[in-house]
C-alpha cells in the first residue's frame, strides 16, 4: 500500500479519531498555539465514556476545554508549565503540576512519566508522506518518539517549519482528522510602559555585539529588542520565537554568523504570534526548529559564545534565591526552560545569564526584592545559578559574591521606598545568623 491510499483509509471525523483514547491513559498535546482545538473539543464530547484520563502538555493558550470542571476525573490536565485556564484547573486541584526542567522531559517520556499517545496538528503531507509538526516541535517530537497511537489534526493553515525532528510520516499515524482552521494568534503586547521600558535599556547594555539570545514573549523582551537596533550579528538559540524578532531579522541585525551551533539559523522549539510570524517561518530556510531536548540542554546553550539568557521572575530574595512559579499561594507558571538557559548561558563563553523583574508589585505596594522567600514558596532557581539580576532601578552581577554583598547589591536595585525596611531586616537577618 503506497502513503496516499494509507493515508486516505486513516482519514475520519475527529469524533471517531478520539476513541483511540483510552480511560487511564496520558496523552500529549502540541504546545501553546499547536494544540488542536478540533481534537480537544472532540475528546470532551465522550468525556463521559472516560476515566482517568491526563492530559500531559506545557504551556496552554487556548480554551482548554478539558478544563471545565464537568470533565474533572474524566480529563484532567497534567503540566510542567500552566497557562490562564490550565492555571486555574491546577489551583483548585481538578488537574495536576510537575515540576520539570524543558530539557528532561524526553527523559520522562521515556521512563517515570509515558505517554500513550499524542494529539498532534500538523501540515498535510509533502510529496514523500510526511507531515510537519509546524509551529511547536518541543516534545512532541519526543511523543511521537516514547508514545504508542498518534491522531493527527491535518490543517492547511499550519506552517511547514524546517529541523530535524519535526515530521510525522502517515504510516507512524493513526487517526488522521482534516479540519482547516486559523492557527491561534497571540495579539501584540503592550510594552510602552516605563518600567519594561527602563529594565529593556538596562538589559541592553549588557548585549555586545555577536551575542546569542534567549529569551521569551512579553513586555521586557520586547523592550529589550528595541534597544538594540545598533548591535551587530546578534544570534538566536532560545525557546519561543515570537514577532518581536522580525524587525532585527529584516534589519540584518540578527543573522547568526557567529553563531557556532547552528550557525546562521535561529534555532527555536516553539513559535507563536501573528498570521504575519506564521507566513514568515513556512519555509524559511533560516528557521531551525528543534526539540526541547536539544534547544534546552545546557551542554548545547554553551557551544555557542556570548550567549545572553533573559528571563522573567515572581520574586528575588537577599541571599539570591528566585521564585518564578509562585504567586498568591499558588501555582502560576512553571521552572520551563528558566534552570536550563541560566546555567548554559553561565557556561557559554562570555555569557551572560540574567534575571530581570520589577522592582514592585500591586501599585507599588510591595516589593519584588524580599529579606527571604517566604515559607511555602518554591525556590524555583538557586541562589548558586543566579548572576545578573536587572530591575529599573539597575543591573548587579551576583556571580561571585558572598550573602552579605549579594544582599547589599539586590537592595540597591530595589524600589526606594523599601530600602530602608529592606536593609534593616537584612541587618536583622545577620544579627539572628550570629556570623
Amino acid at each position: 500500500m503506497n502513503w496516499r491510499e494509507d493515508y486516505r483509509r486513516k482519514v475520519m471525523s475527529a469524533d471517531e479519531a478520539v476513541k483511540l483514547v483510552k480511560s487511564g491513559e496520558r496523552w500529549a498535546t502540541t504546545h501553546a498555539t499547536a494544540e488542536s482545538l478540533v481534537l480537544a473539543e472532540a475528546l470532551c464530547r465522550r468525556a463521559d465514556e472516560l476515566e482517568g484520563v491526563q492530559l500531559w502538555q506545557g504551556l496552554n493558550w487556548g480554551d482548554a476545554p478539558y478544563c471545565d470542571p464537568k470533565y474533572h476525573g474524566h480529563l484532567d490536565v497534567d503540566t510542567i508549565f500552566c497557562g490562564p485556564v490550565t492555571r486555574m484547573a491546577t489551583s483548585d486541584g481538578r488537574g495536576q503540576f510537575c515540576p520539570m526542567s524543558v530539557s528532561l522531559i524526553d527523559r520522562a517520556m521515556a521512563t517515570t512519566r509515558p505517554v500513550d499517545g499524542l494529539l498532534a496538528h500538523v501540515t498535510p503531507p509533502d510529496e514523500h508522506g510526511y507531515c510537519n509538526l509546524g509551529v511547536s516541535v518541543d516534545f512532541g517530537a519526543s511523543a511521537i518518539a516514547h508514545g504508542k497511537k498518534i491522531i493527527a489534526h491535518v490543517n492547511k493553515n499550519m506552517p511547514w517549519v524546517y529541523g530535524n525532528y519535526n515530521t510525522i510520516h502517515v504510516s507512524q499515524i493513526d487517526a488522521i482528522v482534516e479540519e482547516d482552521v486559523p492557527l491561534l494568534n497571540i495579539p501584540p503586547i503592550d510594552d510602552t510602559d516605563p518600567t519594561s521600558s527602563k529594565i529593556g535599556e538596562f538589559i541592553a547594555e549588557l548585549i555586545p555585539d555577536g551575542a546569542c539570545l534567549q529569551m521569551g514573549q512579553g513586555k521586557v523582551p520586547n523592550a529589550i529588542l528595541k534597544c538594540l537596533g545598533d548591535k551587530k550579528d546578534l544570534g538566536i538559540h532560545t525557546e519561543v520565537f515570537s514577532d518581536n524578532l522580525l524587525p532585527l531579522i529584516e534589519s540584518g541585525v540578527v543573522n547568526g554568523r557567529r553563531k557556532t551551533l547552528d550557525r546562521g539559523k535561529i534555532t527555536a522549539m516553539f513559535i507563536q504570534g501573528s498570521a504575519d510570524l506564521y507566513k514568515f517561518v513556512d519555509r524559511n530556510v533560516m528557521i531551525n526548529m528543534m526539540p526541547g531536548w536539544y534547544t534546552n540542554s545546557p551542554i548545547n546553550i554553551a557551544q555557542n559564545d556570548n550567549v545572553c539568557a533573559i528571563n522573567a521572575c515572581l520574586q528575588v530574595d537577599l541571599t539570591g534565591q528566585v521564585n518564578c512559579e509562585w504567586n498568591n499561594g499558588r501555582i502560576f507558571s512553571g521552572v520551563g526552560g528558566q534552570s536550563d538557559f541560566l546555567r548554559g548561558a553561565a557556561y557559554s563563553k562570555g555569557g551572560k545569564p540574567i534575571l530581570c523583574l520589577p522592582s514592585t508589585a500591586k501599585g507599588e505596594t510591595i516589593s519584588r526584592i524580599v529579606p527571604l522567600l517566604p515559607p511555602g514558596v518554591p525556590v524555583s532557581t538557586a541562589r548558586i545559578d543566579v548572576h545578573w539580576v536587572v530591575t529599573e532601578y539597575g543591573a548587579v552581577n551576583l556571580f561571585g559574591l558572598g550573602l552579605r554583598e549579594r544582599g547589599e547589591a539586590l537592595i540597591s536595585i530595589a524600589h526606594p521606598k523599601f530600602r530602608d525596611q529592606l536593609q534593616n531586616e537584612f541587618d536583622e537577618f545577620w544579627r539572628g545568623m550570629k556570623l
